[in-house]
């Protein structure tokens, strides 16, 4: 077995509801002499972009992370694209002050995001936070619209409105709701102009995405903006990486999207990171060999891929 975790294991593990048009979450899991690392990009991701999710995977297992200046990481609940009733019962469970509202999902009409997120708020309460995320589902005209809209719930943050930089700015000049860069960062060649551009107030950095935790603390200095870190609905491998970024940053004045362990049936640590009063606790957990046969898969596919990965980012 030791040979098979060097090599990587495949994961498939079932997603409570259906999130980003995902059902099911997969990827492979590979052990080094610093311990695991995760490679998950998403299936429509080529080998040049999945590049940066193996050197992640790789600084994961052979390198290890940074130390930490913190003990603990405020974190949100995620609230996908759902009804009001699910929206305020993910709330209610999820035990956070802070909630990132998806919007702006494919097929939905707008008043079903309004009225997702003012359940949110209800739930929430008035003390809490909330936050929506449209994953650059919105053009410019609607982002304004639709921002000034839900500001009525008295929003933190917008989180990618649109999908370039260019629109970015634009509802970030025509609204006063704070604007939040995550795919303008993490599927940018050069995540860097989203500063240049002025495009953001807060950036969201990802640790896969980036290529792990010190090239996404680099992004973080060169920005000069407040970071969020967020995950990429990983399992407890992954969003250790994440929960390392963030506890090595500097400064960390927002809760962060990496308690979306919620969002999946089943995870493979001995003690999933799940948040406890709204924060998750610095540490890497251990992978518990039956949690992981329960949802293993065929590593084959996976192992071809991070092959063309690693071929990709050497050039």
């Amino acid at each position: 077995m030791a040979d098979a975790d060097a090599l990587g294991r495949a994961f498939s593990v079932p997603m409570r509801t259906r999130f980003r048009g995902v059902d099911v979450r997969e990827g492979l899991l590979v052990r080094g002499p610093a311990g695991w690392g995760e490679f998950s990009p998403f299936p429509e991701y080529g080998p040049a972009e999945c590049a940066r999710w193996w050197a992640a995977c790789d600084e994961a297992a052979r390198l290890g992370w940074p130390e930490p200046v913190r003990e603990q990481i405020p974190v949100n609940v995620t609230v996908p694209a759902v009804g009001p009733e699910q929206a305020s019962r993910i709330v209610a469970a999820g035990g956070c002050g802070t909630a990132k509202v998806k919007v702006a999902e494919a097929g939905q009409d707008p008043a079903e995001d309004i009225a997702r997120v003012e359940a949110v708020r209800d739930a929430i309460g008035p003390s809490g936070r909330v936050r929506v995320d449209a994953n650059g589902g919105w053009d410019t005209d609607t982002a304004v619209r639709m921002v000034r809209e839900l500001d009525r719930f008295d929003l933190e943050y917008v989180e990618q409105p649109c999908r370039t930089l260019e629109e970015l700015g634009e509802v970030r000049r025509r609204t006063s709701v704070p604007v939040a860069a995550d795919e303008s960062i993490r599927k940018a060649a050069d995540p860097l102009r989203v500063r240049a551009a002025e495009a953001a107030d807060i950036v969201v950095l990802k640790v896969q995405p980036l290529g792990g935790v010190r090239p996404a603390l680099r992004v973080a200095e060169a920005c000069g903006l407040p970071v969020v870190v967020s995950s990429a609905v990983e399992t407890s491998v992954g969003l250790a990486a994440g929960v390392a970024l963030a506890a090595a940053l500097p400064e960390l004045p927002y809760a962060c999207g990496l308690a979306t362990l919620q969002l999946l049936e089943q995870d493979v640590a001995e003690r999933p990171l799940l948040p406890e009063d709204g924060f998750l606790p610095v540490v890497r957990p251990e992978v518990d060999p039956d949690r992981l046969a329960a949802v293993e898969a065929d590593p084959g596919p996976w192992r071809s891929r991070m092959a063309e990965a690693r071929a990709a980012a050497a050039g």
